[in-house]
């Protein structure tokens, strides 16, 4: 059976029984969510609507103004492989190439952790802090384990003319982050190595941000399928029974990192924060626990 012509409608029924072809954007966008929630996807209306507009090379907004839009044969194909692969618990992200933070969209792939909304509060932080500084010196900012680069893009977009450096252990994230640069027009240098090695031969900086890995690995098998068979091990675990491993070392080296009157701040995991207290405390450092929407202590933010 030969797939209809432009100028011929799709038929409601199929003689297979399967789910009718699609004629227009509003029909692909019910079957898409239809779809999803019958693969218990918890967000499927959302999903639905950015699958379908990046089937279709639309925004979500042109997609909601372009619901008669006639679809073609290949975007039909377009949007069956990209719910397929929804359906098997790919994240989103990997399937658009992109995911918005801060207002920005930034490119991500396999091998590169994808940005978190409570993530965003760090650039609030550091927005924050950096705006009440009352020194007029050149603000330099490290990002220690870059990803996508969406802290350190943001940042230096955000703030006034900042010197940006981001480092990151892997090849993808490296990549990633310097696509996104030249993608957003944002000034930042971008390095691949051991990232506190890195920043300490080109120490002090005003600024540390970091979203440091801090999952145990005993605990993957509670993580969503979407983030333990997808995302890079790499950015989620911390080493085996030792969660603290990267904020420990943070807080060791952060004399030899910042300036005197400089700050870091680390991204935690909802259990670590009373342990982060206790590491400052040790270490002589200043240190506050700032809280995300849903009241969770997100970030330590440190001093000297």
């Amino acid at each position: 059976m030969t797939r209809p012509g432009p100028s011929s409608p799709r038929s409601a029924v199929s003689p297979s029984g399967k789910p009718p072809t699609p004629n227009t954007a509003g029909e692909m966008l019910d079957a898409a969510r239809a779809f999803l929630v019958r693969k218990e996807i918890e967000e499927a209306r959302l999903e639905g609507e950015l699958l379908v507009a990046g089937a279709l090379g639309l925004s979500r907004l042109e997609l909601f103004m372009q619901l008669e839009r006639p679809v073609t044969a290949p975007e039909v194909d377009a949007a069956r492989d990209a719910l397929v692969r929804r359906g098997r618990r790919e994240p989103v992200a990997y399937i658009t190439g992109s995911r918005e933070f801060y207002g920005r969209d930034f490119q991500v792939s396999a091998g590169v952790l994808i940005p978190r909304p409570e993530t965003e509060l760090l650039v609030d932080l550091v927005r924050d802090w950096a705006r009440g500084r009352e020194h007029s010196s050149p603000l330099r900012l490290a990002d220690l384990g870059c990803g996508s680069g969406c802290l350190a893009l943001t940042l230096a977009l955000e703030l006034e003319s900042p010197q940006v450096l981001a480092v990151d252990l892997a090849p993808a994230a490296v990549e990633a982050t310097r696509r996104n640069a030249e993608r957003l027009g944002a000034t930042c240098e971008v390095l691949l190595g051991d990232g506190l090695e890195l920043l300490l031969s080109l120490a002090p900086f005003t600024v540390l941000v970091s979203n440091p890995p801090y999952i145990e690995p005993k605990e993957a098998a509670e993580l969503p399928p979407d983030v333990r068979e997808f995302e890079p091990e790499l950015a989620l675990f911390a080493p085996e029974g030792d969660p603290d491993f990267w904020l420990r070392s943070i807080v060791e080296a952060l004399p030899r990192l910042i300036e005197a009157e400089g700050r870091a701040f680390v991204e935690l995991g909802w259990q670590q924060s009373e342990r982060a207290l206790e590491l400052a405390r040790e270490a002589g450092l200043q240190a506050r626990l700032h809280d995300d929407l849903a009241r969770i202590p997100r970030v330590i933010e440190l001093g000297l």
